[in-house]
């Protein structure tokens, strides 16, 4: 059994041999050559634009990723600056309250802590909303702009 298995290798190496040999100087067709390096080199420079397409859009993502960061902080920084202004005014009230010598004090002061309040609420919720809509526009012409540009560079590419 070892014998046969080592004839099947040995008749299999000299076939490959043989192979080798008939083949070592058979040669490609010019056509053939030419079109598989024409081939290549479309296939690289496809390969190059789409990479460099691949790039821009990468920085398209990170610009539009700047930009509402930069919005979310403008929003973070109006909320806190917004409770502070009111976590402020909550202590000045208190303080008057307790300075306060009579009930009838007591209940004005109170209330004209929480009418003015409302409307600080009523403004600062107008000018978080406004500020909202500003960021957000400018995130979707970010948004737009990009696409706009990533499309016509792909178009061009293809």
């Amino acid at each position: 059994m070892n014998d046969v298995f080592t004839r099947q290798v040995q008749d299999f190496t000299r076939q490959a041999q043989e192979m080798f040999t008939a083949g070592k100087d058979a040669k490609v067709p010019e056509n053939i050559s030419a079109f598989a390096e024409d081939a290549i080199a479309k296939s690289r420079d496809a390969y190059h634009k789409f990479a460099a397409l691949a790039k821009d859009n990468a920085k398209v993502a990170e610009e539009v990723l700047l930009t509402t960061q930069a919005g979310a902080k403008s929003i973070g920084e109006k909320i806190v600056a917004n409770t502070l202004a009111n976590t402020e005014a909550a202590f000045e009230a208190a303080q008057a309250i307790a300075r306060a010598r009579t009930f009838p004090e007591i209940a004005r002061l109170q209330a004209n802590y929480w009418q003015q309040q409302f409307a600080v609420a009523g403004s600062q919720s107008k000018e978080l909303f406004e500020l909202s809509n500003k960021v957000t526009k400018q995130a979707l012409e970010t948004v737009g702009a990009a696409t706009t540009k990533s499309f016509e560079q792909f178009k061009t590419a293809g």
